[in-house]
């Protein structure tokens, strides 16, 4: 299925995979190659994530691994507002997204030159959310996440979680679209309340959503379930992310967001080819 969003007056086309960077501006994030503790590192993070195939970059302050603790939106406009600036003045043709799930972080990062707003909590955690998209009209990433990053991974559980998500992306679509809000991306939230096995269940069935009709953005860059499987860590699980991230292409992903954007790239451009060849 061909997808499509619209950024301002921009229709990007998704039916090609693209490639969304993560830049942190946080000293907690789970992957230390992914912290950005000045504008000027992240600056030189973009030019590289842009030079190696970037087509958005996703640019957050606040920490969401498991376990993490949280901030005050002031504290988070503080660190990825003059991001997102010094981004958007030096680099104007790239979409640049705010991970953020506080409305007012949301609605200063639009302001800024943010394009989109992905939210890990599906406005669960700032219920404003849903109103600030609204109004904003810029797309949103829809996210599952079972419970808070504080408690998430305690003893997730599912029916099936692949049936489980399906359900729940079902209703809060209708949200979404009673609202006006026309782009929206679903991101199963792979590692956001779910066990090992649900995660790979989820990566293997990512088709399954086909039917909501919305691209999918598959974030499973060297997460726990890439290095736990593999008994490794964040830093030695770029070969498994790259694994992982092939699968997810073949399952249907329209966006990858990764950490290490020169290899997912290449796995894009490996497996079009493939299918355009067939």
């Amino acid at each position: 299925m061909q997808h499509s969003i619209r950024i301002g007056q921009r229709l990007v086309a998704l039916d090609t995979p693209k490639v969304m960077g993560i830049i942190n501006a946080t000293p907690d994030s789970f992957y230390d190659g992914s912290r950005m503790s000045t504008t000027a590192q992240a600056l030189k993070l973009a030019e590289k994530m842009i030079e190696d195939g970037a087509d958005f970059l996703d640019i957050g302050g606040q920490s969401t691994r498991p376990g993490s603790l949280r901030i005050g939106s002031d504290e988070e406009l503080q660190r990825v507002i003059p991001i997102i600036e010094a981004v958007r003045q030096r680099f104007p043709d790239t979409i640049l997204s705010i991970d953020t799930y506080h409305a007012p972080v949301a609605r200063e990062a639009i302001a800024a030159g943010a394009s989109m707003v992905n939210d890990i909590s599906a406005w669960s955690l700032d219920p404003a959310m849903l109103e600030t998209v609204a109004q904003l009209k810029v797309p949103y990433v829809l996210t599952h996440m079972q419970g808070r990053p504080e408690t998430m991974q305690v003893k997730p559980v599912y029916d099936d979680v692949v049936n489980d998500l399906f359900k729940f992306f079902t209703e809060k679509l209708s949200h979404l679209r009673s609202h006006g809000v026309a782009d929206v991306l679903l991101d199963p939230g792979f590692g956001f309340g779910k066990r090992l096995e649900d995660n790979y269940a989820l990566l293997g069935r990512l088709s399954e959503f086909t039917p909501l009709r919305c691209p999918i953005l598959a974030g499973v860059s060297r997460k726990g379930m890439i290095y736990k499987l593999l008994n490794s860590t964040p830093e030695k699980a770029l070969n498994g992310s790259t694994a992982a991230h092939v699968i997810a292409l073949l399952n249907g992903a329209s966006v990858l967001r990764v950490h290490d954007v020169h290899e997912a790239a290449e796995a894009i451009k490996i497996v079009t080819f493939t299918a355009a060849c067939s």
